[in-house]
């Protein structure tokens, strides 16, 4: 039992490929991926309760972003091209997959974003991107997962 270290929780990103190929590439050079649950409440107070019960009804789950651009990193390519394009509607959506690398078994979920931009251009020394990445689709439990390059890329099935 111990503390799981921030760089065993890996992300890779559904860059778009030819021919409808997606590969999964691991989320490199980020400064910043920060899950939020976003959860949506429901309250209300009953006449014959002296307090508000609250449930949580729903999930609007967002990963905000940031990092340095690199040349050669096809993340960092595609979010740029999802930016610069003003990319719309299905045009800026990618699957992301979150694997947890700290115990022997590997788990990991994957769920559909849309690509958010923010800012650019905001540090004086290297050129930034951030933004957010929020829910598109539903989280699906994923199994298999294979590397072949120590987490560059992967595989994966969806689990039953």
């Amino acid at each position: 039992m111990g503390i799981v270290q921030r760089h065993k929780v890996l992300a890779f990103y559904g860059v778009p490929g030819e021919n409808d190929s997606v590969t999964y590439t691991r989320m490199s050079k980020f400064t910043s991926l920060t899950q939020n649950k976003n959860p949506i409440e429901y309250s209300r107070q009953y006449v014959d309760e002296p307090f508000t019960e609250t449930d949580v009804v729903g999930y609007g789950p967002t990963i905000d972003y940031a990092f340095d651009k690199h040349t050669g990193n096809t993340v960092h390519e595609d979010i740029v091209a999802v930016t610069n394009g003003e990319k719309l509607g299905d045009e800026a959506v990618r699957t992301i997959v979150i694997i947890d690398i700290s115990d022997t078994t590997v788990t990991g979920f994957k769920r559909e974003y849309s690509v958010i931009p923010g800012t650019e251009g905001d540090n004086v020394n290297i050129y930034t991107y951030s933004g957010s990445f929020k829910a598109r689709g539903e989280k699906v439990d994923v199994s298999s997962i294979t590397t072949t390059d120590d987490y560059q890329t992967i595989t994966f099935t969806e689990a039953d």
